[in-house]
């Protein structure tokens, strides 16, 4: 799941800028659970062609499946809308649509955790379980991403769990192992920079530009260390000792340098690259950066030199922040039979087993995790799947863009050193006592 991808600081700036005044009006006013609804399931009507509104696709091979389609449906022909790399933007993109009751948009390519928002808000078309028979072939928490009160509004394409990429040939010329903790990860840094090759490699990055991945990265902190964002009660729970312990271990890796400086700056894409470039030891990022960081043709220099392990935590194994896409139909298109059975097209086992072929993506289908050709070529596909039935969801609420801009937030006052640890989770703790209670 990439949230990111702007290619210039001040692309960023002007992006994420542009951003909050959309999200801004977006969620002023109509996002409170108690004065949202849901869309009631009913037929799906209409054919012909439909727009696919989706994030800008990294891949590349969007077009090649989408191509695939429209072979079989001359008359029923897909158009991409591609939408900003940043996720935040491509949200508010799709809310604005959505507000202006538009059918610009047929199918949205949605981030898990924006469900409930958008069923709540009647933005999405309640669909029936029976329509889509192949639920009960995916991997479980996948299928929960796409609920909202017990009722489906989306189908599960991708998934995502975090892993910890790192370079395998830096670590066996020192004898280590792959680090399981975050003390492991700092000591096996020190030793391998003290290689003559690998003196000025930077240990460690993740994602800790302020947007959506900066939230994935604190709650793995969080989680990493025995602690939750929002508990089981769905109240949250950040003012904690072990919250503390996370969140201070990422802002003492900035002090020490053992994550770079220009890492404030990363979004996915930026530290892919960084990775790529032979810049980083260790690197936490999502399971499509595998096939772009083993090209052979010349675009990374750590080709045939890394490997993926679990995510590490402060004492122990860490824990991924559940990511993935879920494919919806907007309650205003036209076409929704079409949309539908594009949805199942996409969805598909023999579709996502090309797209994992190319892109290195998650599937959502439980077999292809045990698949032996795909493990031989994809040899991370059995952490991953543990990876994702390990993973913790972000909160499922209904002003998630609310929720998440606080965790933000007060994760990058403390990481850029404007706010203590201790402060930022105690006002995180009131911010989001008042948002998710309201």
């Amino acid at each position: 799941m990439r949230f990111e991808r702007s290619h210039t600081r001040k692309a960023v700036a002007l992006a994420v800028a542009g951003g909050l005044v959309l999200l801004a009006s977006a969620c002023g006013g109509g996002n409170d659970e108690s004065s949202g609804g849901t869309s009631s399931g009913g037929a799906l009507e209409g054919r012909g062609p439909i727009t696919f509104a989706t994030g800008k696709d990294t891949s590349g091979n969007l077009t090649n499946q989408v191509a695939a389609w429209n072979s079989q449906h001359p008359d029923e022909k897909v158009t991409v809308s591609e939408l900003p790399e940043s996720a935040d933007q491509q949200r508010a993109q799709m809310i604005s649509n959505a507000q202006n009751k538009s059918d610009a948009f047929s199918v949205l390519n949605l981030d898990v955790v924006w469900t409930p928002e958008f069923a709540a808000n009647r933005w999405v078309t309640e669909l029936q379980p029976d329509q889509f028979p192949d639920l009960g072939k995916l991997l479980p928490s996948t299928v929960d991403t796409a609920k909202y009160r017990d009722k489906l509004y989306g189908v599960p394409v991708t998934s995502d769990g975090g892993l910890l990429y790192y370079r395998k040939d830096l670590l066996d010329k020192a004898g280590l192992q792959p680090p399981k903790t975050w003390e492991e990860m700092v000591t096996a840094c020190a030793k391998v920079k003290a290689l003559p090759e690998a003196k000025n490699i930077g240990c460690y990055s993740g994602q800790f530009e302020k947007y959506e991945g900066l939230t994935v990265n604190f709650s793995e902190a969080v989680n990493g260390a025995g602690g939750v964002v929002v508990g089981d009660d769905g109240k949250p729970n950040v003012d904690t000792p072990e919250a503390l312990a996370g969140l201070t271990a990422l802002t003492e890796g900035f002090k020490t340098g053992f994550i770079p400086k220009a890492a404030i700056t990363y979004k996915e894409e930026e530290g892919r690259r960084a990775f790529q470039e032979g810049n980083l030891l260790f690197h936490r990022n999502w399971p499509y950066v595998y096939a772009l960081a083993g090209k052979t043709d010349g675009s990374s220099k750590v080709a045939g030199k890394f490997a993926v392990a679990p995510l590490p935590g402060l004492t122990g194994a860490g824990v991924s922040t559940l990511g993935g896409h879920n494919y919806a139909i907007s309650e205003f298109a036209k076409n929704k039979a079409t949309s539908a059975d594009f949805i199942k097209f996409m969805a598909s086992e023999d579709r996502q087993k090309a797209n994992i072929e190319k892109t290195s993506q998650a599937p959502t289908w439980a077999s292809l995790y045990d698949d032996p050709t795909l493990n031989k070529e994809f040899p991370y596909l059995a952490p991953l799947k543990a990876s994702i039935e390990g993973a913790k969801s972000r909160p499922k609420v209904v002003k998630y863009g609310d929720v998440t801009t606080a965790i933000q937030e007060a994760a990058y006052g403390a990481l850029t050193g404007t706010t203590t640890p201790k402060d930022a989770l105690t006002q995180l703790q009131t911010k989001l006592s008042s948002l998710i209670t309201q």
